[in-house]
């Protein structure tokens, strides 16, 4: 087997030697190749389908729920109470600090201090009203905590114009009700159920 002439027939196609003592093939092409090959035994298996999920197929899903449940908790969750509770709220809040600027702008020249009480007090009081009707309305607790705290505040703004002996027109003494019907709606069950 020399590389620089042209290949022969007996270096053209390397080829497994039998064993001396073995059967010769019959397969023409196996002898000529020397390739195995495996023929199938049987027939093809079959093969699963795939899966495409871990649900299994035969899991029955409950078609329709109790006709009574949706309308119960459509009747324990109204938005009535929350909806007036939000609206005594800015009334009793835009009310709380009309007077205490009404009653700032009078009294600065007087009792700057008590002015100054007065303005800290509504600052206050508006903060956790507006913060307890945004909690209120995205159905937080917190909200309706906010709302009677914020109402305090404005009571004590009220009970520090009357304390003071302040000259005020008859309505402002009927404006503490607010506060009062804002911290009523807010303890409310049907408020608290909103919020749950």
């Amino acid at each position: 087997m020399t590389s620089d002439g042209p290949p022969s027939e007996e270096t053209r196609i390397i080829r497994r030697q039998p064993e001396a003592g073995a059967p010769p093939t019959s397969n023409f092409a196996e002898q000529q190749t020397g390739i195995i090959r495996r023929h199938p035994t049987g027939a093809f298996p079959a093969t699963p389908e795939p899966q495409t999920s871990f649900i299994p197929q035969a899991v029955p899903v409950p078609s329709v729920a109790p006709p009574q449940a949706p309308r119960q908790q459509a009747s324990r969750r109204s938005p009535l109470a929350a909806s007036a509770t939000a609206t005594v709220s800015i009334i009793s809040g835009w009310a709380t600090a009309v007077i205490a600027t009404s009653l700032i702008s009078g009294w600065w020249g007087t009792d700057e201090l008590f002015c100054i009480a007065i303005g800290f007090l509504t600052a206050v009081s508006a903060a956790a009203t507006i913060g307890g009707l945004i909690s209120l309305l995205l159905r937080q607790r917190i909200g309706r905590l906010l709302i009677v705290v914020g109402s305090i505040v404005a009571l004590m703004i009220f009970a520090g114009l009357f304390v003071a002996g302040a000259d005020l027109p008859r309505l402002v003494y009927g404006i503490p009700i607010l506060p009062v019907a804002a911290i009523t709606l807010a303890l409310l069950p049907a408020t608290g159920r909103w919020c749950d």
